[in-house]
């Protein structure tokens, strides 16, 4: 994933205002129907749109044993776990216009919650995709953070999963999904733009775009419809 944060900005500004319509569209442009789209199985916890770039990290199940223990014991042996089984080392590594996604191996635990999701936002962390468990999603929804998940859950991740590896390729939803790619997410669903196809697929993608809303502009003058940011 080694990129100057002058080219991070420069993907970032092409795929500003495209849609995933758009974005669709630019990668069958570039023969590359059969790859992309996210299935809608990965749904969002609110509706909003999201652009940014990948940084990936992988979990696996727990493999255990869960000692036996008293209440008191299990206080620490939870610290125990967060600090050396399911730890979450790509949070110091988070860069402004970052989308985290994350295969959780589709275990259904809370690895994500409104804590950790607000402390990635305030590092630049625009989004959160899991194929895996997001808890206290009210919270997270008030807090107004884009996040995508299989589940709402209830349960935290102890005894349930572990940490195995972070910017690496992981499998979100039918896609791979490699450190660096584009990500861009709206009512839609999630699309995702391999790294080095990112300006070819731009480059189409603003074509769609541009021609949709120079169509649709007319649509809204003989309506007589306010103009608005969709066809300006």
């Amino acid at each position: 994933m080694a990129e100057s944060m002058s080219e991070r900005q420069e993907i970032l500004e092409q795929y500003k205002h495209l849609r995933v319509a758009d974005v669709r569209d630019g990668l069958d442009w570039n023969l590359m129907s059969q790859f992309g789209s996210v299935e809608p199985e990965i749904r969002p916890l609110w509706r909003t749109r999201v652009v940014g770039i990948a940084r990936t990290a992988r979990y696996l199940p727990f493999e255990g044993p869960i000692p036996p223990m008293d209440s008191n014991q299990y206080t620490e042996w939870s610290r125990h776990y967060y600090r050396n089984i399911c730890t979450y080392p790509w949070e110091n590594d988070i860069l402004p216009g970052d989308v985290i996604v994350i295969d959780q191996s589709r275990i259904h635990a809370g690895l994500l919650g409104s804590n950790n999701t607000l402390a990635g936002v305030k590092k630049g962390a625009r989004a959160y995709i899991t194929n895996g468990g997001i808890r206290d999603t009210d919270e997270i929804i008030l807090q107004k953070i884009p996040a995508w998940s299989l589940y709402s859950s209830q349960g935290m991740v102890q005894g349930r999963i572990q940490f195995d590896a972070k910017d690496i390729p992981v499998a979100i939803g039918g896609v791979t999904v490699r450190p660096g790619d584009i990500i861009v997410a709206d009512g839609d669903g999630i699309i995702v733009v391999p790294r080095k196809m990112a300006f070819d697929v731009a480059h189409f993608a603003q074509l769609e775009l541009t021609s949709d809303k120079q169509s649709r502009r007319a649509l809204y003058e003989s309506l007589g419809m306010a103009l608005d940011d969709t066809v300006l």
